[in-house]
């Protein structure tokens, strides 16, 4: 049995047995992971805070033919805060549930994780919302599936001032409202991916955030059939 030292964020943790879980860890190191752990759900166990949400911790994992066990855990943030407030605990599980839909067994997720760990942070002390939206397009653009910002590749009109647009979700492109198809988009929308994304045309507004969000789960479920169950329920709630 060899011991392995991971960074990990915790995105999901999932019942076994009476008193274990089986835990979803996404590892600056080995990228996701699937890892047991025992005794978690007993009263004044050691481990317990290792199977909280969005615990950022120092993981030694057990491995045996190929599958891993918790044995010793070094909190680094809890992320407390997103465990206390419902908008910001549903916008952060929505962040972990992005990162499951994105990532594979073994992958490298360096980036992402950075990203996850990033976003949860800003969560704490700020906009949750557009601490979404940003962590939404990186890790979309991570992923291959890029939002282009740009001009309407038809006609090369400037769409910063555009009231209406289309987004076509096959290619991740905003276009004029009268070039070529797609799904209708607000200006609000494109003004605060932009501001997002640290373009200086780009304001974001409490309803240019929602529609951005709308849109962005829609895109993510096009590009990998996600359920994105935390994302939608976070968007009633804004």
């Amino acid at each position: 049995m060899d011991n392995v030292k991971v960074n990990a964020l915790m995105l999901r943790a999932t019942d076994y047995l009476d008193n274990d879980k089986i835990l979803t860890l996404l590892t600056a190191e080995r990228g996701k992971i699937t890892a047991g752990i025992k005794g978690v759900k007993k009263a004044g166990a050691k481990l317990k805070f290792a199977a909280q949400p969005f615990c950022f911790a120092e993981y030694i994992l057990a491995e045996r033919g190929g599958r891993y066990t918790v044995t010793q855990a070094s909190e680094c943030e809890s992320f407390y805060e997103l465990r206390t407030d419902v908008n910001k605990f549903y916008a952060a599980c929505a962040v972990c549930e992005t990162a499951i839909a994105l990532t594979y067994e073994g992958d490298e997720s360096g980036a992402l994780f950075s990203d996850c760990v990033r976003a949860l942070s800003e969560m704490c002390s700020g906009d949750e919302g557009f601490a979404l939206v940003k962590f939404l397009l990186s890790a979309l653009r991570g992923a291959g599936y890029g939002v282009s910002l740009n001009h309407c590749p038809q006609c090369g009109a400037n769409l910063a001032d555009a009231e209406k647009l289309r987004f076509n979700l096959d290619t991740g492109t905003f276009l004029c409202w009268d070039c070529g198809a797609g799904a209708g988009a607000s200006g609000s929308t494109f003004k605060t991916l932009c501001a997002a994304d640290g373009k200086a045309e780009g304001e974001a507004t409490d309803d240019g955030k929602k529609r951005a969000l709308k849109l962005l789960k829609e895109y993510l479920i096009y590009k990998t059939d996600a359920r994105c169950l935390s994302l939608s329920e976070y968007i009633k709630l804004i």
